[in-house]
């Protein structure tokens, strides 16, 4: 029986984010929408539940595969906003349109996807009115009808 084979881990290179100021979402369909960013999550990658191979040959351990296929995670964001947005908003939930992710070293993250859902926190005196908006991406290309996965664009000079 072979044995998994041991790795090094090698020191990375490359830049790390120091601070997660500055990071903001833009919608294509409303790029100058009155939300300000106060927390940004971008999207993550899912491989899926492992495909279970255990059969009644197997003498000590379950066996499982990874999927094929990946999904794009929802991502999210806690904002201050106007009121005057709330049209916006209205009409943009569930429209399919480019999004993108700006992350504070200047790089992005675009993807297909749509405005899930946005909720607003309660009022309270003493404290600046938030909500939280929900983006899922869709991996689809609306306009010329493909898959269509994120595409990043590095930061100048990275």
């Amino acid at each position: 029986m072979a044995a998994p084979t041991v790795t090094a881990r090698v020191k990375p290179s490359g830049f790390k984010l120091p601070d997660g100021y500055r990071s903001t979402w833009a919608f294509a369909l409303k790029p100058a929408i009155q939300l300000w960013e106060k927390t940004v999550k971008p999207p993550g990658v899912d491989g899926g539940a492992a495909i279970d191979q255990t059969t009644m040959h197997n003498d000590a351990w379950r066996t499982v595969a990874p999927r094929s296929l990946k999904t794009l995670t929802e991502s999210s964001f806690k904002f201050a906003y106007d009121p005057d947005a709330y049209p916006d908003i209205i009409a943009m939930v569930n429209i399919q349109q480019s999004i993108t992710c700006h992350e504070p070293d200047g790089s992005a993250i675009a993807i297909y996807g749509f405005l899930q859902k946005v909720e607003f926190d309660p009022l309270e005196e003493g404290k600046q009115p938030e909500g939280t908006a929900t983006v899922t991406p869709t991996n689809y290309d609306p306009v010329n009808n493909i898959e269509a996965g994120p595409l990043f664009v590095p930061a100048a000079g990275t």
